[in-house]
């Protein structure tokens, strides 16, 4: 079943996620239907707290790319832990299913990640990510922990977004 995204600027954004205790049969259906929603809504990733479910849990499909040939690779990731490494890159033009408008901008973000979790039977997944493929997962990761790629840009272009977006919903409550 695709799921209603929460989107900005709603609270609930800012909320963290609880570790989650144990595999349920709840846990299994949520992750298949943030699967389905994510591809849905053409995302790379989809985070728990995007459908309002305040679970340290993640859906993603990672390619070597951005516009790799080869067929992404689909993770459900539970309690998912992040060690970054490598240099800061720019994660160009980094959008978001929660943030309204196909808003898009540059995030620096460490290019190697060490993704300790586990899956959904609760047996350990540990990979190492470089390139786009680390940059999706501190973007996921970061939803988990209340945070926006909104709050890693500059306080400027926040703030054009924040007033175009005013506009935008402005004129969608009253149409």
């Amino acid at each position: 079943m695709v799921l209603d995204l929460v989107t900005y600027p709603d609270p609930r954004l800012k909320q963290t996620s609880a570790p989650i205790e144990e595999m349920t049969d709840e846990l299994r259906t949520l992750a298949a239907d943030m699967k389905e929603t994510m591809v849905a809504k053409r995302g790379v990733g989809l985070a728990a707290p995007q459908v309002g479910r305040f679970v340290r849990m993640l859906v993603v499909s990672l390619s070597e790319t951005s516009d790799s040939e080869i067929p992404p690779q689909e993770y459900v990731l539970v309690n998912p832990v992040l060690t970054l490494g490598g240099e800061e890159k720019c994660s160009k033009a980094e959008g978001c299913l929660s943030v309204p408008m196909n808003f898009r901008a540059d995030v620096m973000r460490k290019d190697l990640v060490t993704l300790d979790a586990l899956d959904l039977e609760g047996r350990p997944i540990h990979m190492d990510f470089h390139g786009y493929p680390a940059f999706v997962l501190q973007h996921e990761c970061d939803h988990l922990d209340g945070v926006l790629f909104l709050d890693r840009i500059s306080r400027i272009r926040r703030t054009l977004y924040d007033g175009r977006l005013k506009k935008w919903l402005a004129r969608k409550d009253g149409a």
